[in-house]
């Protein structure tokens, strides 16, 4: 029965170690090691990923899942399979830390807001579900978890790993670098708007003002506006683009 030190030794002889006995040793030592955990560990404990904390629940949950599965996908092959526990645990705790930063929440809560039963054929299996939910058509579901971690010698991988988007952490200033209105695209003498909370926009409505509209769509707390720009916010006039 093949297990996933067998898989680790055949990668390693295939890679260019001709020696078995080489290739041998050479896996012994990554086995011993974190077993894919490494990128979701923080002074040997499970981390918040904060380059994913800017996007929403779906993009989060469907990052961790469809990672989460490739990997576990690929060593279903193997009979000691029951090794991966270790994996859900380490990338279960991060994506809902993650989760719990973005909302300034606690994991408890993530958990239970985002909680699921999935069934399989080994029996209903608990996982973590993020929802959008669409009119008229059914809501898009992103998923990490629910797969019975039972050896399965038709097991094949079907998601190919997201490419991972880093967020810059200094985003702002890459705006102010561009020195370009966001509301008029005017060039030079730029200002920046603050608001406290993004629910202190309000209710999207169409009389809503453009630089509502455009923190709302950016998400953002900040907007970059030249003077005139920012004069016309504070007085609760619209701004008018200096192109009409």
């Amino acid at each position: 029965m093949a297990g996933l030190r067998n898989l680790a030794v055949g990668a390693h002889h295939l890679a260019g170690r001709r020696d078995i006995t080489e290739a041998s040793r050479e896996a012994g030592r990554v086995m011993h090691r974190p077993f894919k955990c490494a990128p979701y560990l923080q002074g040997g404990k499970p981390a918040k990923q904060a380059a994913l904390t800017n996007g929403d629940d779906y993009s989060i949950v469907a990052t961790f899942g469809a990672i989460y599965r490739g990997v576990v996908q690929y060593y279903l092959l193997a009979g000691d399979g029951h090794r991966l526990h270790r994996l859900r645990w380490v990338m279960e705790t991060p994506m809902l830390k993650t989760l719990a930063g973005k909302h300034r929440s606690s994991v408890s809560k993530m958990v239970a807001k985002h909680k699921a039963k999935t069934s399989t054929p080994h029996g209903p299996r608990t996982c973590f579900d993020a929802r959008i939910e669409r009119n008229g058509r059914q809501p898009l579901v992103a998923r990490f978890g629910g797969i019975p971690l039972h050896r399965q010698k038709s097991a094949r991988v079907i998601d190919r790993q997201p490419i991972r988007v880093d967020y810059p952490h200094k985003e702002l200033i890459t705006r102010l670098l561009a020195d370009t209105c966001e509301i008029c695209q005017q060039a030079g003498n730029v200002q920046v708007h603050h608001i406290r909370k993004l629910v202190d926009l309000g209710i999207p409505t169409p009389l809503q003002p453009e630089w509502a509209k455009a923190m709302a769509n950016r998400r953002r707390k900040t907007l970059v506006v030249c003077a005139s720009c920012h004069d016309h916010i504070h007085t609760g006039q619209p701004a008018t683009p200096l192109t009409q």
